[in-house]
């Protein structure tokens, strides 16, 4: 049996309070991943309780958006987010711990979050 995984789209405004909610709720934080989506990046943030999961999914541009931490509910999203800043781009405000960029070593700043090649017509 296959359990359906509920994502809920909002808004960034909306995230620290729903997340709150959750923590109150006693769900624990799975994951926080991030990807490209056409111009765009989606971040989605993960959550447990009792094997059922429950996934809040902000829409971000892919550059000049800071998004608020999480990491003063759940303390070890600092892990996340400082990846997500380091892959990405995305600057997290009030992080419990921020790495400044030097959480990963990368050859490329921002690699994950690199404009498409163009390509060529035939």
């Amino acid at each position: 049996m296959i359990e359906e995984q509920e994502i809920i789209p909002i808004e960034v405004s909306q995230l620290l309070g729903r997340v709150k909610q959750l923590y109150d709720e006693k769900y624990r934080i799975v994951q926080i991943g991030c990807t490209k989506c056409q111009d765009n990046l989606e971040i989605n943030y993960a959550f447990d309780l009792q094997y059922r999961f429950v996934n809040l999914r902000i829409t971000v541009p892919r550059s000049g958006v800071a998004i608020p931490s999480v990491s003063g509910i759940y303390w070890s999203a600092f892990l996340y987010e400082n990846e997500i800043q380091d892959l990405f781009g995305v600057r997290f405000k009030d992080m419990v711990l921020d790495f400044k960029g030097t959480f990963y070593r990368t050859a490329i700043k921002h690699p994950f979050n690199q404009a498409e090649p163009k390509k060529e017509e035939a």
